[in-house]
């Protein structure tokens, strides 16, 4: 079936339809078998006539044909793909679960299919190639790299084995993600006794009191979501309730509960079959592999870039332990601060230090108030108008936008899904709903100007509105660490939503190093700690007033507060995923537990309990695509920082020039250069780390 035969076929089912945003009001499970596999069929028709020796290996007859091919199954399957993320029941996620083996298998033939390989080759080393764009080079070269990564140079006899690893890694890495969902589930602690209350803020108080009521019981009840876990870890005087609170968050999806949610035999599968995949590429290990598509050249380079962090950051973070220990001693009798006890201390000694609490500065952060902050910080940095609009949603909860040009013009447009849910995954991220591209004459998609315009998602797990005053509904209210992770998000959006490439392999996020791919996000960040930001994206939850500037300057002068712990932390993170991926043989005597011991022995200053099982929910590197790369989160942050750098050193975070060269060095260009490249466009110079540990008080003389 061609494209124009599929066009006219009528869309009885809504994951078919792609003349305009996805029908989430009309898409239900039994839609995607069938949707998906008419698309795999319609794929794989395509490459069979592409592949053939009639089509020349040109941009035009095969290279631009194939990549407007697949755009429809991507789109489709990554509609899939996002309610079974933020709507995990039964149906969505066998429905899922039933296609990705089928996906996964496509995706690895297309990967090894050496006819393909070998046209994409031809274009490369053709006279026409010279005269391509750069966007459309750079789509070559990315295709070539990615070919020899999918085993397409492998032996015959050795590329059944290699697909059979890309499936059972994708199953590997959806359970994964599945067990951690439904391990936070299973857990609730009930709470009948109203002193062991005291210390909790109001909203969380109020917010387990309906949890509970939901469920036709008394008390209150708590649960390892992030709204209402985090309050009781920071809030809490009952130290039964933190502890008991700490274990369950520590020790979920492990031996300690139901076997078949366990995630320790997956992780050792997935490490296996990581390294084997390397392996049959011709890679010692699966870092090798993971770098080649990254800014960062070899594992020694990042081992040698994370430890120098470590360096940096241990005498910092001894101190902030030290601080911790005493003041937990000297003002709270505390003569052993456990784990659980370190989140509690530290509000504590945050307020004291400081004269303030986060809660405090929590009343100030309205979810209307936010928004309409963030939006301001967006249109003033880049000239771009930001619209409430209208689309089916997958939940009453998610709000829709737009963003034109100041002439009116549709740039991209956003679903925000704000709140946490029991059937969605934890954390936070930024996903693609459609992607922007040129419309070519056989593409299903219609726009202005024949260019399909970017959409996104941004999702977050933050607390909902709860309660009435006068009868009215009360907003949500965030903290300042939610509304960064807002920032953080939208910027990931941002890079999505404002590309000018119109290639689509290479627009926005697509094709843009790993490592470099937070820049944005961080980027975004640190216009949450600009005073003339904050005067105007607060507005107290009972007064209405913007947040006072005295409380701001505390705020300001508690930024760094803890910063070394943190940094360390993070570095703890990054050295155990890329060792793991490096130097751990999965089939030999230690354990996964035994290297990340040997990690905290060198660069951590706090080791948690012997029991505490952090890689059974370190959904990033086994469920998030961050395997062997979690050191990008701290990569990226020198490369934001020092973008920073160039507002800070025009004297305005505003500066109307340094935003637009921002906009059209960083934002607007994607992946179709490197970023590198991108980075020395805009700051003129290749990247600083003084930035970074001037933001974060690390700097020593």
């Amino acid at each position: 079936m061609t494209v124009n035969q599929l066009q006219e076929t009528p869309l009885l089912n809504p994951l078919l339809d792609f003349a305009g945003l996805p029908r989430f009001d009309a898409i239900v499970p039994s839609d995607v078998q069938p949707a998906i596999s008419q698309l795999l069929d319609h794929c794989r028709a395509l490459v069979a006539r592409l592949s053939s020796d009639a089509v020349a290996a040109t941009w035009a007859d095969f290279a631009a044909p194939l990549g407007d091919g697949f755009e429809q199954l991507s789109r489709a399957w990554g509609i899939v793909g996002h309610v079974h993320s933020v709507n995990d029941v039964p149906a969505w996620r066998d429905a899922y679960n039933g296609m990705l083996p089928e996906v996964s298998r496509f995706y690895a033939e297309v990967g090894q299919n050496v006819k393909l390989f070998a046209k994409y080759k031809a274009i490369a080393g053709s006279a026409e190639y010279a005269g391509l764009s750069a966007a459309q080079r750079r789509v070559i070269e990315n295709e070539l790299r990615d070919f020899r990564l999918s085993g397409a140079e492998l032996a015959e006899d050795s590329k059944p084995r290699f697909q059979a690893i890309s499936e059972e890694l994708a199953q590997l890495s959806a359970k994964f993600s599945e067990n951690l969902l439904d391990a936070t589930n299973a857990f609730a602690e009930q709470v009948t006794d109203e002193a062991e209350l005291a210390g909790l803020p109001d909203d969380a108080r109020q917010a387990a009191r309906e949890a509970a009521e939901q469920e036709g019981k008394s008390g209150w009840k708590f649960t390892l979501h992030m709204p209402s876990y985090l309050p009781v870890m920071q809030y809490a005087d009952s130290r039964r309730l933190r502890a008991a609170m700490y274990r369950a968050y520590a020790t979920r999806a492990a031996e300690f509960g139901a076997v078949e949610l366990d995630n320790t035999p997956l992780i050792r599968r997935i490490l296996e079959l990581r390294r084997e995949q390397a392996q049959l590429l011709g890679y010692a290990n699966f870092a090798e592999v993971s770098l080649v598509p990254k800014m960062a050249e070899s594992v020694p380079q990042v081992l040698g870039f994370l430890r120098d962090l470590a360096v940096r950051a241990r005498p910092f973070a001894e101190k902030d332990v030290a601080d911790l220990r005493a003041f937990a001693r000297d003002q709270l009798a505390l003569e052993t601060m456990e784990p659980w006890d370190i989140g509690y201390v530290s509000e504590k000694l945050l307020q004291a230090r400081y004269a303030f609490s986060e809660q405090e500065v929590k009343q100030y952060f309205t979810e209307d108030k936010v928004l309409a902050g963030l939006f301001s910080v967006i249109e003033s940095l880049f000239g771009v108008h930001l619209k409430p609009d209208c689309a089916p949603v997958w939940h009453e909860d998610v709000r829709f936008f737009r963003i034109e040009t100041p002439a009116g013009e549709l740039v991209g447009q956003f679903y925000l899904d704000l709140y946490a849910r029991p059937t969605k995954r934890g954390g936070a991220w930024m996903d693609e709903a459609i992607g922007r591209r040129r419309i070519r004459q056989e593409s299903l998609a219609t726009s202005s100007e024949g260019i399909q315009k970017p959409v996104a998602y941004l999702n977050c797990n933050f607390s909902r509105p709860i309660g009435e005053k006068d009868g009215k509904p009360q907003p949500a209210i965030f903290t300042h660490d939610e509304v960064s992770t807002l920032f953080h998000e939208t910027g990931h959006g941002l890079h999505h939503l404002l590309t000018q490439v119109d290639e689509l392999g290479v627009a926005g996020i697509h094709g843009v190093e790993w490592d470099a791919v937070e820049l944005p996000s961080q980027f975004m960040e640190n216009y949450c700690w600009e005073w003339r930001v904050l005067e105007g994206m607060t507005g107290h939850i009972d007064t209405g007033q913007p947040l006072p500037r005295a409380l701001f300057d505390k705020m300001l002068a508690a930024k760094n507060f803890q910063s070394g712990l943190q940094s360390l932390r993070q570095v703890e993170f990054s050295l155990f995923d890329l060792l793991l991926h490096s130097d751990y043989d999965p089939a030999g005597e230690r354990s996964v537990l035994e290297l990340l011991a040997d990690v905290r022995r060198e660069v951590a200053v706090l080791v948690p309990p012997e029991w505490h099982r952090f890689p059974n929910s370190f959904a990033h590197i086994f469920a998030g695509g961050y395997g062997a790369g979690y050191y990008s989160y701290k990569w990226a942050e020198v490369l934001s920082a020092d973008c920073y750098g160039a507002f800070e050193d025009a004297g305005n975070p505003f500066d109307q020039a340094t935003g637009r060269r921002f906009l059209s060095e960083i934002l607007s260009v994607g992946g179709s250069r490197s970023a590198i490249d991108s980075f020395r466009a805009f700051r003129g110079r290749e990247p600083q780390v003084d930035a970074l540990l001037r933001h974060s008080g690390m700097i020593t003389a």
